[in-house]
C-alpha cells in the first residue's frame, strides 16, 4: 500500500508543473499575502528593518561557522563577498558624511566580518575555493550600477559625489548576490551551511523590502516624497523588490528541500 503524499509535496509538485507566468503570479500573490500578515502582526514596522539586520547577522554567523569549523569555502562565491564589501564600504562612507546613526555601527561590523571572510577564502582556505565555478564577471553589475547612479540619485542638499555614492551602493546591494547564485547553479548541489546562509540573505531581503513597502503604505506615499523627487524614490523601492525576487526562487527550493527531509539542496537547471 502506497503511503499518502504530504500536502506540501503535493502542492510543490503542482506548482512545479505550472507555466512560468502562473508561477510568477503565485509568487506575487504569496508576497502580497505575507505583507498583509506582517502589517497586522507587526505594529511598529521599523522593527522589520531591525529583524532584517538580525537575520543577516545570523546568516553571517552560519558562514563563519562553516569557514572555521569545516575548514572549507567550497560553494562560496568570493566575488559576491567582494561586491558585498564594496557596497558596505561605500554605504559606510555615506553614513559617516550624511546620516551617522546606529546603522553605521552595524554596517561597520558587517564590513569587518565580510573582509574576514574574503581573507579566509583568498588565503587560508584557497585550496578549497571553486574558482572555475565562480565565473560571474562582476563588471557586468558594477559598471551598470555606477552609470545608473550617475543619472538617478538622491536630490538632497548633500555633495553630488556623496549622493551618487549612496545611489551606487543601493543599486549594487540589489545584485550583489548574483555571483553566489551562479556558483550554486554551476555546482547544482548546495551543501547545508551555504544554503542556510543564502536563505538567511533571502529572508533578510524580504523583511527589508516589506519594511519599505509598508512604510510607503502607512504614509500613503508621502515617504517617497520625503526621499526626494524625480525617479530616485521609485528606484529605491524597485531595488528592494529586485533584491527579494532575485532570491525568491532559491528560497522556494530551500524550503521544499527542508520539508522534504533532504540534507543537501539540489537545484534544477534554470533557477538562476
Amino acid at each position: 500500500m502506497r503511503a499518502p503524499k504530504r500536502p506540501i509535496h503535493t502542492c510543490s509538485t503542482w506548482v512545479r508543473r505550472q507555466p512560468p507566468k502562473v508561477k510568477a503570479f503565485l509568487a506575487v500573490v504569496t508576497g502580497m499575502a505575507a505583507l498583509v500578515v506582517l502589517r497586522f502582526i507587526v505594529h511598529d514596522h521599523d522593527n522589520l528593518f531591525v529583524a532584517a539586520e538580525a537575520v543577516h547577522s545570523i546568516g553571517i554567523m552560519v558562514l563563519i561557522y562553516k569557514l572555521t569549523k569545516e575548514k572549507t569555502c567550497a560553494g562560496l562565491s568570493l566575488k559576491s563577498q567582494e561586491l558585498t564589501a564594496m557596497f558596505l564600504a561605500v554605504r559606510l562612507y555615506c553614513s559617516f558624511v550624511m546620516e551617522y546613526d546606529i546603522h553605521t555601527l552595524l554596517d561597520l561590523a558587517t564590513l569587518v566580518t565580510t573582509l574576514w571572510v574574503i581573507y579566509m577564502i583568498r588565503f587560508n582556505l584557497k585550496s578549497s575555493y571553486m574558482e572555475d565555478k565562480d565565473n560571474f564577471a562582476i563588471y557586468y553589475v558594477v559598471v551598470p550600477c555606477a552609470l545608473l547612479a550617475l543619472f538617478i540619485h538622491p536630490s538632497t542638499s548633500h555633495h553630488l559625489l556623496n549622493r551618487i555614492s549612496w545611489a551606487f551602493c543601493v543599486y549594487l546591494e540589489a545584485v550583489s548576490v548574483l555571483p553566489q547564485l551562479r556558483v550554486m547553479q554551476n555546482t547544482k548541489i548546495v551543501e547545508p551551511f551555504t544554503a542556510h546562509y543564502v536563505f538567511a540573505l533571502g529572508v533578510a531581503r524580504f523583511l527589508s523590502c516589506a519594511h519599505w513597502v509598508l512604510q510607503v503604505l502607512d504614509t500613503r506615499g508621502h515617504l517617497l516624497v520625503a526621499l526626494g523627487y524625480g525617479l530616485w524614490p521609485s528606484m529605491v523601492l524597485i531595488s528592494e523588490i529586485v533584491q527579494t525576487f532575485i532570491l525568491a526562487d532559491f528560497c522556494y527550493y530551500f524550503v521544499k528541500s527542508v520539508f522534504g527531509g533532504q540534507l543537501v539542496l539540489r537545484l534544477p537547471s534554470g533557477v538562476v
